[in-house]
């Protein structure tokens, strides 16, 4: 595999390899945008094939976290890290503290929060040696589990979709195929439960479908992806890791919807363009996923005064609702795929209010 070039046409600001060979910690923090404001993204600790996989995916995540924060309104750019190792296995207090240290470093050019294979007690941890970490459990004055608002920022992208395809913003009597029931779709079922939709769900990790078995018997498990790509769906939600998009799953996809918590869905820029040929509407992952950020935003903006309010962040979290239905309706009124309009809003945002700096202010 090719090492994605950091210097390529709207690559990030700076990248950083962090490595402490006594904790064994080996971890890449990218930022790609400060336009807005200080990068805010979480921490992936994942155990990558190799350095170029780990590089790339993090290259990734940080563009779509900039486009992320822009889109949602926040005065936040956009960046991410990942620690490459299997958080089972190699997850320690002094890697994390390590790990802390690097971030501290940076000076709040970065602010981190939980991802994939970290969780709250694990910022806590970081805290230890840094300033910059957000999604701290509520005891270390943090906003705690952003999972929470993920799923419900999830919850109103589709009851958008399902008002714009069937003129109902609601997913009752609706087939929905959850593919990650992980921290994001154990919540999104509830949501969807409350709805009365009808919930089929797969993910790799025996536990998870466990979970799924005991909490909500009512809830179909399919064996596989494939099969729950096979299935009759109304809505197709992937909410595990990136990719899920691609010309195979694109073609076997019944469901008129897809509106999933994952990050870079779309395996290929073309994929959006594949999804509106077949009569799919696809609404924007970064679009639909910011009910984290939005949490986390919010801690970061009052870690020295005022502290997180949860009311505030779910009710700038329940604005994913309008966002979601303005794009669709830009979208069809420019005749281009939801994913480029959400693109070309984000876009316009970072530019103009940057451009702002430029307005010297005394003192």
């Amino acid at each position: 595999m090719s090492t994605p070039s950091p210097f390529r046409s709207g690559g990030p600001e700076q990248v950083v390899y962090c490595h402490d060979e006594p904790t064994g910690l080996r971890a890449i923090i990218a930022i790609h945008s400060t336009a807005l404001g200080p990068a805010l993204g979480g921490t992936r600790f994942y155990p990558y094939a190799d350095e170029d996989a780990a590089l790339a995916d993090v290259l990734n995540l940080a563009r779509g976290m900039a486009y992320k924060n822009a889109l949602a309104g926040l005065d936040l750019g956009g960046g991410k890290a990942v620690i490459i190792g299997d958080p089972a296995t190699g997850k320690t207090e002094a890697l994390l503290r390590a790990y802390g240290r690097f971030v501290q470093s940076l000076g709040g050019r970065y602010f981190t929060a939980c991802d994939v294979g970290t969780y709250v007690a694990d910022m806590d941890v970081i805290a230890r040696e840094c300033s910059f970490v957000t999604g701290r459990s509520p005891q270390d004055g943090g906003a705690g589990d952003s999972s929470i608002l993920t799923a419900f920022g999830v919850y109103q992208a589709m009851r958008a979709c399902a008002l714009d395809r069937w003129g109902e913003a609601k997913l009752g009597g609706r087939r929905v195929g959850i593919a990650g029931v992980g921290k994001v779709g154990r919540h999104l079922i509830e949501h969807l439960t409350g709805d009365q939709a009808e919930i089929v769900v797969t993910d790799v990790n025996a536990a998870a479908l466990d979970w799924v078995r005991a909490n909500h018997p009512g809830v179909r498990i399919a064996d596989s992806t494939d099969e729950l790509l096979d299935s009759e769906l109304d809505v197709y939600a992937p909410c595990a890791l990136g990719g899920a998009l691609n010309d195979e799953t694109v073609a076997r996809l019944s469901a008129a919807v897809v509106c999933g918590a994952a990050n870079n869905q779309l395996a290929h820029p073309g994929i959006d363009k594949a999804l509106a040929d077949r009569g799919v509407l696809y609404a924007p992952d970064y679009l639909v996923n910011a009910g984290g950020v939005i949490q986390v935003g919010d801690e970061a903006a009052h870690l020295r005064g005022g502290g997180f309010s949860f009311d505030r962040a779910k009710a700038k979290a329940e604005r994913i609702f309008d966002t979601t239905l303005e794009i669709l309706r830009r979208s069809k009124a420019d005749g281009v795929p939801p994913a480029a309009t959400a693109d070309r809003l984000a876009e316009e945002r970072m530019r103009d209010v940057s451009r702002l700096r430029g307005i010297l202010l005394p003192g």
